[in-house]
C-alpha cells in the first residue's frame, strides 16, 4: 500500500465522502417520505369524494363522509343519468367549447407574445403598457353585458361561452417571457434563410415554446371546462349548456323541490342531495384530471422559465 494511500489527509477525505454520502440517503430518504405523506393527504379528498358518491343520503346524514362507506348504492348516479340525452348534450358543448376555445386562445395569445418579443418591432413597448392598463381597471359587469348583448349580438350564442377567454394579459407576459429565452441567432438565421415573421413564428417559435403552450393551453382549458358563470348571464337554450350549468341547475331544481314539499307538509322521497354533490365533483372533475398528465412534463418548465424571464 502505498504511503498516500495511509495518509491521513487521504483517510480525512474518504471519511468526508463516506459522510457526504450517508447525509445525501438520510435526505432523499426523508424527502420521499415527505412527499409520500404529501401525496396522501392530496389524494384523500378525492378518496372522499369518491366515496360520497357512493354512500346512500341516510347513511352521509347519520355517520358523516366516510373513506370506506358502510352502505354502497347508485341512487345519485341513477339520478343523474335519468336524463342522458340532457347530460350527453352538456358534455358535448363543454368538450366543444374547451377543445375549440384552447386552441384559438393558444393562437392568438402565442402571436400576440410572439409581436412583444419581437425586439425589432419598434412599439412593442408601448403595446405592452397598454395591455397591462387593462389588468389595472375594468369597466365593470353592466357595461360589459351591454358590449356582449347590444353590440356584438352574443345573447344566446355559444360563442359567447368561448370569447372571454380568448385573450388573457396574464398569459401573454409569461409566454413573451418564455420566447424571450430562445436566442436572436435563431431568427436572425431565418432571416437569413429568407423566411417571413410568419413562418418564423410556426417553425422556430412555436416548436421551442411547447412547454410554455402546453402550460397555458392546460390553465385556458380548465376555465373552459368549469365555464357556468356566462351560460347563466347570457344562454337561454337548453342545446347551449355547458355540463357544469346543467349539474348546478339539476341540484338546484332538487333542493327547490325539496324546500316546496317541506312548505306544503307534503313527505317526499329521500333525495340524495349531499351524495348528488360528490356525484357532480365526480363527472365534471374526472374527464379533465386525466388531461394533467400528459401536460405535466412541460408544465413546471413553461412556468417556472416564464417567470424568471424578463
Amino acid at each position: 500500500m502505498s504511503k498516500s494511500a495511509e495518509s491521513p489527509l487521504f483517510r480525512k477525505r474518504s471519511n468526508n465522502r463516506i459522510k457526504m454520502t450517508g447525509d445525501l440517503i438520510t435526505f432523499n430518504i426523508i424527502g420521499y417520505i415527505a412527499i409520500a405523506l404529501i401525496t396522501i393527504i392530496c389524494f384523500l379528498p378525492f378518496v372522499m369524494i369518491l366515496s360520497g358518491s357512493f354512500t346512500p343520503e341516510r347513511s352521509i346524514r347519520e355517520d358523516g363522509y366516510r373513506l370506506i362507506p358502510k352502505e354502497f348504492t347508485l341512487d345519485s348516479y341513477k339520478l343523474l343519468i335519468d336524463s342522458p340525452d340532457s347530460l350527453i348534450n352538456a358534455y358535448v358543448v363543454t368538450v366543444s367549447i374547451t377543445v375549440i376555445g384552447t386552441m384559438l386562445a393558444l393562437f392568438l395569445t402565442s402571436m400576440a407574445a410572439y409581436v412583444l418579443f419581437r425586439k425589432d418591432f419598434p412599439w412593442r413597448n408601448q403595446l405592452a403598457f397598454f395591455f397591462f392598463f387593462t389588468t389595472l381597471f375594468s369597466g365593470g359587469l353592466v357595461p360589459w353585458y351591454i358590449l356582449m348583448i347590444r353590440f356584438l349580438h352574443l345573447k344566446d350564442n355559444p360563442a359567447v361561452l368561448i370569447i372571454p377567454y380568448l385573450f388573457n394579459v396574464f398569459f401573454i407576459f409569461i409566454m413573451r417571457n418564455f420566447m424571450n429565452s430562445i436566442p436572436d441567432s435563431l431568427i436572425e438565421s431565418g432571416k437569413i434563410d429568407g423566411a417571413g415573421d410568419f413562418l418564423l413564428y410556426r417553425s422556430i417559435i412555436m416548436p421551442l415554446s411547447l412547454p410554455s403552450l402546453a402550460t397555458i393551453g392546460l390553465f385556458i382549458s380548465l376555465g373552459l371546462w368549469n365555464e357556468w358563470y356566462n351560460t347563466m348571464l347570457f344562454i337561454d337554450s337548453q342545446k347551449y349548456i355547458p355540463l357544469q350549468y346543467f349539474l348546478y341547475r339539476v341540484l338546484n331544481s332538487m333542493q327547490a323541490a325539496i324546500m316546496a314539499a317541506e312548505k306544503a307538509h307534503i313527505a317526499v322521497p329521500d333525495m340524495p342531495t349531499q351524495s348528488y354533490r360528490m356525484v357532480m365533483t365526480v363527472v365534471a372533475t374526472g374527464p379533465i384530471i386525466l388531461v394533467y398528465p400528459f401536460v405535466q412534463r412541460f408544465f413546471i418548465k413553461g412556468i417556472t422559465i416564464g417567470s424568471v424571464k424578463g
